[in-house]
């Protein structure tokens, strides 16, 4: 993504007021690292550390990344990082179905300007966003095509500080990150639009036809 591009869509994003979330934000959580990352990872939405800092995972989860991430050989600077919402849910509730809605547009543009290789799901709302009704359980681990896409759903750091078992699960998913990029290429995402519009077209037809 045209770092100018990104600039203007989180200078979009910090003056949204589209839903209520904005009344009680210090400032929103846009997302941040290499805008051109071959890896995107995406949680579910900021808490008060990100809200006051406006960056994700900054706090115990965001150190919980970042180690997994060094002990893969890469960064935050390597790879982006941004959440399903942009604004600090009151309370750290979960998101609302009507929230997610509304920041979809966001974080579909971020995805589609970064066209990463691999995109990581961290726990099961970022994975639902795909796949709706997905189990985080079963799906974990698991490289999944969703065109045009490649999905690596993971459990989120924060479940890794609530329950030490899931802490190794976590570390092992990440150590296969490296070989599964390795073996991926950047989506087509013009393809893939020119198709789905053609697509259109021919239901359009058939709809005329009937």
């Amino acid at each position: 993504m045209n770092p100018d591009v990104l600039a203007e869509l989180n200078a979009r994003i910090a003056s949204c007021t589209a839903c209520a979330l904005h009344q009680g934000r210090t400032q929103t959580v846009p997302g941040d690292g290499d805008p051109n990352a071959e890896v995107l990872f995406i949680g579910e939405a900021p808490g008060f550390h990100e809200d006051q800092q406006g960056s994700p995972f900054v706090g115990q989860a965001g150190r919980v990344l970042d180690q997994l991430l060094l002990e893969i050989g890469l960064t935050r600077a390597d790879v982006f990082v941004a959440n399903v919402i942009k604004c600090r849910p009151p309370n750290n509730r979960d998101p609302l179905p009507e929230e997610i809605a509304t920041c979809e547009p966001f974080l579909t543009m971020q995805i589609s300007g970064i066209r990463p290789k691999l995109i990581v799901t961290l726990g099961r709302f970022a994975l639902q966003y795909f796949l709706p009704g997905t189990s985080i359980s079963r799906s974990r681990g698991k490289v999944i095509r969703s065109d045009p896409y490649l999905l690596y759903p993971l459990y989120h750091p924060a479940a890794a500080l609530r329950q030490s078992r899931l802490f190794q699960v976590l570390r092992d998913d990440f150590q296969r990150i490296p070989q599964i990029v390795a073996g991926a290429e950047r989506p087509d995402v013009r393809a893939t639009a020119s198709a789905a519009a053609v697509q259109k077209e021919d239901s359009a037809t058939q709809l005329q036809l009937l």
